[in-house]
């Protein structure tokens, strides 16, 4: 007998027993693979990608990609945080939109990859604010195995994507200093300080400072796009940056949530992956119809 579909809804998810919701993060655990640290996408499998930025709880705007991302044979790749901050109109939003992206990713495996964020590394490193935890016992009662195995989940995904016109996928930043050889030697058990540098540095152009690893600038990232010979960066993270292409068009953040749309909307990049990446102009963005909108609280 196939086994019961691991893609719910968010609404339907936010509805679910503590029986039905341990029911199914079995079936997560036994289908959501586990990625190494560094992903490299094949060549020639398919066109381009949908990537979306932080999204945080906001399940509104998961869907809008998600639709993107079904209206063909494409990747669908979160750049992290799809937990914490969620919209006051999406509920114990962290929860249904991680089970609902990892729904995702355990019924298509080889085209759905979520991308760590710093706020899936909350075991390693906790970030302010948290909410996780607190929408787990809200929803189904205190019990924090379920918080554990829903950021077990979460950690099977890689810290960063290269695809094979060169563009590098991370949530934050890059590797520093002089890289291994190879290159991607770099992503293998790293150390809090290399996950850091990946997970948590903000582009110095950022007002926001975190303090958890020191900021990188234009020379930063270009020696580390010549070192691993790629072409541009995509990452989310920094909100006050969503939009804006950066050091001769080599990177670009994105963000997916409404929460931090006054910086630069709700939007989304579609990626090309057969043809030559110069800069960020190569790819498309896209605001997503959630942008400036609310709606009525879930049931």
């Amino acid at each position: 007998m196939a086994e019961t579909r691991a893609v719910r809804s968010p609404s339907e998810l936010l509805r679910l027993s503590p029986e039905d919701a341990d029911d199914l993060l079995d079936r997560l655990e036994r289908r959501v693979p586990v990625r190494p640290p560094l992903v490299e996408l094949p060549a020639g499998t398919v066109d381009d990608a949908i990537v979306f930025g932080d999204s945080h709880g906001d399940w509104r705007s998961t869907e809008e990609a998600v639709k993107r991302y079904r209206e063909g044979d494409r990747y669908l790749i979160g750049l992290g945080d799809y937990v914490d901050r969620p919209p006051d109109d999406c509920g114990a939003g962290s929860v249904a939109n991680g089970l609902y992206l990892l729904g995702l990713a355990a019924d298509a495996p080889d085209r759905v990859i979520l991308i760590q964020g710093n706020h899936e590394l909350a075991r390693r490193i906790l970030p302010v604010p948290h909410h996780l935890p607190d929408e787990v016992d809200e929803l189904w009662g205190p019990d924090s195995t379920r918080y554990d195995r829903l950021l077990g989940l979460f950690e099977r995904g890689p810290l960063a994507v290269v695809t094979p016109n060169r563009a590098y996928l991370a949530h934050a930043g890059f590797p520093r200093g002089k890289l291994p050889t190879p290159w991607t030697e770099a992503f293998v058990q790293p150390d809090e300080g290399r996950l850091s540098e990946i997970t948590w540095a903000e582009c110095d152009v950022s007002r926001i400072r975190r303090g958890a690893a020191l900021p990188w600038g234009e020379r930063d990232l270009d020696r580390f796009l010549r070192g691993a010979d790629l072409r541009l960066m995509l990452r989310g993270h920094d909100p006050d940056l969503t939009g804006r292409p950066l050091f001769g068009g080599r990177c670009l953040t994105l963000h997916t949530s409404r929460i931090y749309e006054r910086y630069g909307g709700v939007i989304i990049a579609r990626l090309p992956l057969r043809t030559a990446l110069r800069t960020v102009a190569d790819l498309s963005v896209e605001h997503l119809p959630t942008e400036g909108r609310s709606y009525p609280n879930p049931e």
